[in-house]
C-alpha cells in the first residue's frame, strides 16, 4: 500500500466537505508528474494525507483513502469548467482523476511550521523548497510519524 499527500484550498473543498460527501471525485489536476501517478501508482486501498493549502494554516486536517483507480477527469470535456482542455476527447483523454473517500478528520490541524520542525520529515517532499505539486508520496516512515503527530493534536 502506498501513500499520499494531496492538497486542497480548503476555500475550494476541505477536509469537512468530504467527511459531508463521504467520498469525492479528485479532479481538476493539471500536472503530467501527477496524471501519471494516479495512472501509474494509485490503487485503492492507498493512504492520503488530505492536506489545506493557501490558507491562513496550510496543515494536514485528516485522512483519506483511494476507493477507486484512476478514469477519465470529466472536468476536461466540460467548456464551462475552469479545468476544460480543447485537446481532451472521449476516446483519448488527456487527464485523471482518483475516487477519495473519508477516512479521519484529525483534532486540529497539523500545521506546516510544526511538520518542519522534526528531523524526521526532512526529506518530506512537501518541505522540499521549489516543490509546487498538489500529489506528492509520503515514505511508510514519514506516514507512521505524521500520524504519531496527528494524535498528539487537541
Amino acid at each position: 500500500m502506498a501513500c499520499w499527500l494531496m492538497k486542497s484550498e480548503p476555500s475550494v473543498y476541505s477536509i469537512d466537505d468530504l467527511e459531508r460527501d463521504g467520498s469525492t471525485d479528485w479532479t481538476g489536476v493539471r500536472n503530467y508528474q501527477v496524471r501519471n501517478m494516479f495512472r501509474d501508482d494509485f490503487r485503492p486501498g492507498d493512504l492520503a494525507f488530505f492536506y489545506h493549502s493557501s490558507c491562513a494554516r496550510p496543515g494536514i486536517a485528516g485522512l483519506m483513502t483511494v476507493s477507486k483507480p484512476a478514469s477519465p477527469d470529466p472536468e476536461q470535456f466540460d467548456p464551462r469548467s475552469a479545468y476544460f482542455d480543447a485537446r481532451a476527447r472521449r476516446d483519448k483523454p488527456v487527464w485523471l482523476a482518483v475516487r477519495m473517500s473519508f477516512k479521519q478528520k484529525f483534532a486540529g490541524i497539523l500545521a506546516l511550521e510544526d511538520l518542519r520542525r522534526h528531523a524526521e520529515l526532512a526529506d518530506l517532499l512537501l518541505l522540499r523548497r521549489g516543490n509546487r505539486l498538489s500529489v506528492m508520496p509520503v515514505t511508510a516512515a514519514e506516514s507512521r510519524f505524521m500520524r504519531a503527530l496527528a494524535r498528539q493534536l487537541k
